[in-house]
């Protein structure tokens, strides 16, 4: 776009955010041509030792946690690269499990506006080298990096990854991926490497996962067969050939992930131990993935957003429905409408008592009167999910829950709210 001016390297990041927004002509393009030649002319493309990329439906955030967890426990530096946020663009780096400063950032993005020439980048693109920059100068002994849409053609398929993990197969994104399961396989498939170990934590997935790891002659760990788990009670076990883990700690994030997780750590060839993964579990966990906000009353947001990640939510709320007993739950729920509104929410009708659906802003961004027509009854709307959270908190008995979820946004938005009324 011409006529921008490229802020400098000492200017705010929400001058470098604000320009990168006006760069492209479009917030999603997929192809791997721009970037990949901006990310070999800086020397990107291998940007630590060891680079492990998770792709999937859902699950991604989650599985690059709990693997973080692990290597921050065996004393390794671990670089995460994760989207979307929910509150600060600075979440979506991680270096040692912390945030890095706006300045680092900034530098960063005048690192990647120096290399690309005339190279037009979208938000995600920029954001995914800037990254990969920040990566390589720390120096990161691991670096994992979660696939923003799809894999084959996502921004980050451009690293020269040593495993390659996909955590889940489910429709979504239709607008971009279609609606076409063997067709979404196939593209999440696109960051297998030849020779090199490829992880699936889909049970039965499309047959493309399987006839692309053949075809480029990727070494596929697949669950069912090369490895498997169960809970044993309170604990659980995970089991790959002869290897046993036994009387494993339960995470507070998806079990299934934290199995592809065990498998992804066992073809990367490094120093762990049985008691580093313990630790490591022990402790993973991640914002807006069954984060307990408050306890009195009882508030829990979710990220789940498409009907595979509301059927764990709503089996997960059962539990400590009963668990813990509470008689109701209150949902606040947004969305956006390039989602499936109807089938996600039809995943939660049983377990959900009372609704307060809410609008979000933007151009995919449904509205609180197209969640309404799905939802039972016909209760009222909000502008906002502050809004609906706040008529949710006036209603919600000594016994009861309130439950946030939908969307990064509608979770992203709601933690704000909590953080200004602190």
């Amino acid at each position: 776009m011409s006529g921008l001016t490229a802020p400098q390297a000492t200017s705010s990041l929400a001058s470098w955010l604000s320009y990168l927004e006006q760069l492209h002509t479009s917030a999603i393009d997929l192809g791997l041509d721009r970037a990949q030649a901006v990310a070999e002319k800086a020397a990107l493309t291998k940007p630590a030792k060891k680079v492990i990329t998770v792709a999937g439906t859902n699950g991604k955030g989650s599985t690059c946690a709990i693997l973080e967890a692990i290597l921050l426990e065996a004393g390794y530096k671990v670089g995460v690269y994760s989207s979307p946020h929910l509150v600060r663009y600075n979440e979506r780096v991680r270096i040692n499990g912390q945030e890095l400063a706006d300045s680092f950032h900034s530098e960063a993005f005048a690192a990647v506006e120096q290399y690309r020439g005339d190279v037009s980048l979208s938000l995600f693109e920029f954001g995914t080298l800037a990254a990969l920059q920040l990566f390589k100068s720390l120096q990161v002994d691991v670096a994992i990096l979660e696939v923003g849409l799809g894999g084959r053609l996502d921004a980050t398929n451009i690293a020269d990854h040593d495993v390659s993990v996909i955590t889940s197969l489910a429709v979504d994104h239709v607008d971009w991926l279609g609606d076409d399961i063997n067709v979404i396989g196939y593209e999440k498939a696109g960051i297998f490497r030849a020779q090199k170990p490829a992880i699936c934590g889909q049970p039965n997935p499309p047959a493309t996962v399987p006839a692309h790891a053949d075809d480029i002659g990727a070494e596929l760990h697949q669950v069912g067969y090369q490895f498997n788990y169960e809970v044993q009670g309170s604990t659980w076990r995970w089991q790959c050939g002869a290897f046993d883990l036994d009387s494993l700690p339960l995470p507070s994030l998806p079990l299934p992930n934290a199995a592809t997780a065990l498998m992804a750590l066992a073809t990367a060839e490094l120093d762990i131990t049985d008691q580093h993964i313990t630790d490591g579990l022990s402790k993973a966990s991640l914002p807006g993935r069954m984060e307990r906000a408050c306890e009195q009353p009882l508030v829990i947001m979710d990220v789940a957003h498409n009907p595979h990640s509301a059927q764990y939510f709503a089996g997960q709320l059962a539990n400590i429905k009963q668990q813990e007993g509470k008689v109701r739950i209150h949902a606040v729920v947004a969305m956006l409408h390039d989602k499936d509104i109807a089938a996600t929410i039809a995943e939660m009708t049983d377990i959900v008592d009372v609704w307060y659906p809410a609008s979000l802003s933007g151009p995919r961004a449904a509205t609180a009167s197209e969640i309404i027509a799905q939802l039972p009854g016909n209760p009222v709307g909000f502008d906002t999910p502050e809004q609906a959270y706040d008529a949710a908190l006036t209603q919600v008995g000594d016994d009861d829950m309130v439950i946030v979820f939908g969307s990064f946004y509608t979770v992203g938005q709601v933690s704000s709210h909590l953080a200004t009324r602190e």
